[in-house]
């Protein structure tokens, strides 16, 4: 799952993009409404969550644009806001969920659950990866199992996450900076080699013992997933 959360409370954005990254999302976090309506355009995202009172824009307004533009992606509004009035304003602007606050992770986890069932089409159509492969790799997102071939492979967390990243982008070269925002949720370089480090030990997992070689650096540049 792909999913795009636009909140300026830091403390929030963190604790929602974190629990989303631990069940095995792919998380991009924004905290300026223009900002976020910018990359709900250009991307692809399975899911928003969409903070009302934003700088830049509000988010009712991103949300108006959205579907204005002719995107359908499901759309759960986190809003301070209790009153009926605000829930409907929400539900006609074009969102698919209304969550006030505070609100419990759970909760809006099965939210954004419900919705991603509802949204996956019951026949034809592209539907919600969950299941990813690369030639004979193979990874289940939900039931967090990694196989190569017929040979099941563990990982750790962030290793799983690495891998997932790689393969929602195959061909694709994924810079240092990339990996940490994705996968560590860092905005900063923190001036340490824990990419190389993350990557050597998935390398060690997924290609040691195989012949083809899937995981690839290149030097100065970033990795990616792709055959010789």
């Amino acid at each position: 799952m792909k999913l795009l959360i636009i909140e300026d409370d830091k403390k929030i954005s963190s604790y929602v993009a974190k629990g989303f990254r631990e069940s095995g999302a792919c998380v991009d976090t924004v905290a300026d409404g223009s900002d976020g309506l910018d990359l709900a355009l250009e991307g692809s995202y399975d899911l928003a969550i969409v903070d009302v009172m934003l700088p830049g824009r509000d988010g009712l307004s991103v949300i108006e644009e959205m579907r204005a533009r002719g995107l359908s992606t499901p759309v759960i509004v986190l809003s301070a806001k209790r009153s009926v009035e605000d829930r409907v304003r929400g539900l006609e602007t074009g969102c698919d969920d209304y969550l006030t606050k505070p609100f419990s992770f759970t909760e809006l986890q099965a939210r954004a659950q419900a919705l991603l069932r509802r949204a996956q089409p019951l026949g034809g159509g592209e539907q919600i990866q969950t299941a990813l492969s690369f030639k004979d790799l193979r990874l289940d997102v939900v039931r967090k199992t990694v196989t190569r071939g017929d040979q099941r492979i563990l990982l750790q967390p962030r290793e799983f996450q690495l891998l997932e990243y790689l393969l929602r982008n195959p061909g694709r070269v994924l810079s240092k900076t990339l990996i940490l925002e994705h996968v560590w949720e860092y905005s900063f370089d923190p001036q340490t080699n824990v990419v190389d480090v993350l990557v050597c030990r998935l390398r060690s997992k997924v290609d040691k013992d195989f012949s083809i070689k899937l995981l690839h650096t290149l030097r100065g540049v970033g990795y990616v997933l792709k055959t010789d």
